[in-house]
């Protein structure tokens, strides 16, 4: 395998040789642990605390799958079942019809609720105005930007999806309506504590918050970040992100057979190309097409917006964890897992 730790060396070099690249930090291993690589750039080790933003919905993903299993929910539920009516009124109104009470945890999980981002869809650069300007956007305040903006399509609408992360923070509400207890808690005594991970955890109050890079700058947002919440607001060290992402995909936390009852997986909006989501994960499909679950030839798991990366490369058996940490460029996380696992092909 030494040849094949060169090729990995070669693209993580490629992607730190980029003037924006001012850390990196990328971990391989395979499931049991007998070949694992690490890769360090600017400083970043295994064990330096990154923003893992939007990896944090497999966080929200392995809660509802625990509550499914124990019974407490069920991915056909409406979500007026866990929210209250007054927030969801006027949330969904598409064509002059109220959709609202009729979006399913399903549809939130799938990203086939129509709904659209605040962030990324409500004004131009909201993104890059939230960095600037450390704004805290709590859960109401996005409830009723959402209602401001017209939906994509009605929910459920066959294959259509559209990513966004109101679907997700939806479901950090239901999680803490169904268990009675802060998210942050959640995730720490259904995934952090049982794996025992220490420096993974969704920050409050005076949490370390790591820095983001956007292009050559280097910002602490803190109140950004802290209202992120079930969509992407949590740290982690590659790692713990390495021992979370395994246990995700064999099975540790909850039953995994849920992944062959729900095979289905839709394709995203243009902007999100290559990627297909399943449930409550990314699907990078490396031929083209988007293969039956854990088919040969696809990378499963989630990047960040900030740079972060966990994926599993099922015919390979490899999983891939890490940051550049380069907000100005999304995609290059997803490239760069792309690249790793084509290496692998020859």
């Amino acid at each position: 395998m030494e040849g094949q730790k060169h090729k990995f060396e070669k693209i993580f070099g490629n992607v730190t040789k980029k003037k924006q690249i001012h850390e990196s930090v990328l971990l391989v291993e395979n499931s049991n642990g007998d070949v694992s690589y690490s890769f360090e750039y600017g400083g970043k080790s295994v064990d330096t605390p990154f923003f893992i933003a939007s990896i944090t919905k497999l966080f929200t993903t392995t809660c509802i799958f625990i509550l499914r299993d124990q019974g407490k929910l069920s991915l056909d539920d409406e979500v007026a079942k866990y929210i209250k009516e007054e927030t969801l009124t006027g949330l969904h109104v598409y064509n002059g019809e109220e959709y609202s009470n009729r979006l399913t945890i399903s549809h939130l999980l799938f990203h086939t609720s129509g709904l659209r981002d605040v962030i990324e869809e409500g004004s131009s650069k909201a993104k890059v105005r939230a960095l600037y300007d450390d704004m805290h956007i709590d859960f109401n305040e996005t409830i009723v930007k959402t209602r401001e903006i017209k939906p994509h399509f009605a929910p459920g609408q066959g294959k259509r999806a559209h990513y966004a992360n109101i679907n997700f923070e939806l479901l950090g509400k239901i999680i803490e309506n169904v268990t009675h207890l802060p998210l942050e808690e959640v995730f720490k005594q259904l995934i952090f504590d049982p794996l025992g991970l220490e420096n993974t955890y969704l920050p409050v109050d005076d949490d370390f918050i790591p820095n983001i890079y956007y292009k050559d700058t280097a910002f602490n947002r803190p109140n950004l970040i802290k209202s992120l919440r079930a969509s992407g607001g949590s740290v982690s060290t590659a790692r713990e992100l390495m021992i979370f992402i395994k246990a995700f995909f064999k099975g540790n936390l909850f039953d995994n057979t849920i992944f062959q009852e729900l095979k289905v997986n839709n394709r995203l909006q243009a902007a999100m190309l290559p990627i297909h989501y399943g449930a409550g994960y990314m699907r990078i499909p490396l031929n083209g097409l988007a293969t039956l679950f854990m088919g040969k030839g696809e990378l499963i798991g989630h990047s960040g917006s900030s740079g972060s990366l966990a994926f599993y490369y099922p015919e390979k058996d490899m999983f891939f964890v890490g940051d550049v940490n380069q907000m100005e460029n999304p995609a290059t996380p997803v490239r760069l897992v792309m690249q790793l696992a084509m290496s692998m092909k020859s």
